[in-house]
């Protein structure tokens, strides 16, 4: 194209691809990708002879092409320099939660089962304050959102799983203990990805969280509860069936809202037997699932 006695040169590379089967019909672009390789760049809207103007930018195309493809930025809104540290101190705490569920598999495969439960309970620490930091500090994002259930899968569905079969490795059958532990692995991975696809309610949760299973599966080995290796596989196998369960499971902003008679009642008699306690307020809880399920259907 000749614009003012001077040749401005555009070198575009457009690839069109169709879909298996389109040769018999009309040919339909299902992607068109415009590549810029060129080394010189069009001033832009130059008005030609004829009064048409033109844009002529092959990398505006080309970024226009890239954004029609769907990629985007990890985080949405304003790039500053403080948005940025905030975004990467919450993706710091996930990592941090990751991290620990490994360092608990590792200390699991050497025998210090306690200290790899203490690794478990971090874990559910470092994943609760990840979420809290990014809705405080304006930055929640799908990324986020995708690493965190990563995170959950390698702490709460592999680490949590490994610690617990370490510790029950010689009160019960080899078999056993693998079956139950590789049952919460599997609950686990399914009730992550139907969270990940399904509404969100603000109240309940579908299913006992991956979060507070592994929390329960922590303290018990953490605590050493004296009950029999078989009624300790039993409870594990419970626990992975609850998180995939369709019961509804009040969530911890919910529960803070009960009365604090509620609260101060466990509180007391943890002082008297904290073992049985802890028994008695995860039972009450796995409970509250089906009976508020049952009381929705009656209405």
């Amino acid at each position: 194209m000749r614009r003012g006695g001077s040749i401005a040169r555009q070198a575009l590379l457009v690839r069109v691809s169709r879909r298996p089967g389109d040769s018999g019909r009309a040919a339909t672009a299902t992607r068109a990708e415009v590549i810029y390789t060129g080394p010189e760049i069009v001033t832009p809207r130059t008005e030609l002879p004829t009064g048409v103007h033109m844009a002529a930018s092959a990398p505006a195309i080309a970024a226009s092409v890239v954004e029609a493809e769907g990629v985007a930025s990890l985080l949405p809104g304003e790039h500053t320099v403080a948005r940025r540290l905030r975004f990467a101190l919450v993706n710091g705490c996930t990592l941090a939660s990751l991290s620990l569920g490994l360092v608990a598999i590792f200390l699991a495969m050497h025998g210090e089962v306690r200290g790899a439960a203490a690794c478990l309970v971090a874990c559910v620490a470092f994943d609760g304050l990840d979420g809290a930091l990014a809705r405080k500090l304006g930055v929640s994002s799908p990324f986020g959102a995708q690493m965190d259930s990563l995170a959950d899968m390698c702490s709460f569905g592999l680490a949590a799983p490994v610690v617990v079969y370490a510790s029950l490795a010689h009160e019960v059958p080899t078999a056993a203990a693998m079956v139950a532990c590789v049952l919460v692995a599997a609950c686990a991975a399914i009730r992550l990805a139907r969270f990940n696809v399904s509404p969100k309610d603000g109240k309940f949760f579908c299913g006992v969280p991956t979060t507070m299973a592994a929390a329960v599966l922590a303290l018990t080995v953490l605590i050493d509860l004296p009950l029999p290796g078989f009624a300790l596989l039993g409870g594990v196998a419970l626990l992975a069936f609850a998180m995939v369960s369709s019961f509804p499971y009040a969530k911890l902003a919910r529960l803070l809202k009960l009365p604090p008679w509620l609260w101060l009642l466990p509180l007391v008699a943890a002082f008297v037997d904290a073992r049985l306690t802890f028994v008695a307020v995860v039972a009450a809880y796995l409970l509250s699932g089906p009976v508020m399920w049952a009381r929705a259907r009656k209405v």
